[in-house]
């Protein structure tokens, strides 16, 4: 494994979580949003992330730790897509509002703000925990360059 190698799979890991949180916050922003652009209300979104090296599974890394072979481990994490999520609207009974129906039901986005919220603070506990091992990886590179000293 390559030393820097480190330092950018925690600085991948870093991105992803941070759009994760924005995404988080987009939703909770818009759990009210009745009327889009596209019509409707708004749809949740969701983050959906894959491993930078496709070749990397964990099983392939014991067979290469156990056969004691040299392999350059590649990892991180990337953003494959934002989906939508497919789940139905909540219809509530509220005639005033400008977006009932004839029978008097809104078509309320499908966020669920303890799920945003629970999503945003486990995305900040990533973050930090890639923030955490980056510091770790910035301190072995220091130490490292004062054995020359």
């Amino acid at each position: 494994m390559g030393f820097l190698n480190g330092m950018d799979i925690c600085a991948s890991g870093m991105t992803a979580q941070w759009l994760r949180m924005d995404v988080a916050s987009e939703n909770i922003t818009n759990a009210d949003t009745t009327r889009t652009e596209g019509g409707g209300p708004y749809r949740r979104k969701m983050v959906v992330f894959e491993p930078t090296n496709q070749n990397a599974s964990f099983h392939k890394y014991l067979l290469r730790e156990k056969n004691k072979q040299q392999y350059l481990y590649g990892g991180g994490v990337k953003v494959a897509e934002i989906v939508e999520d497919e789940r139905p609207f909540e219809m509530v009974y509220d005639p005033t509002h400008p977006d009932a129906n004839e029978d008097g039901y809104v078509e309320r986005p499908n966020v669920d703000i303890l799920k945003e919220t629970i999503d945003s603070m486990a995305a900040s506990r990533a973050y930090d925990a890639s923030l955490t091992a980056f510091n770790i990886f910035k301190t072995m590179a220091g130490r490292a360059l004062e054995i020359g000293k």
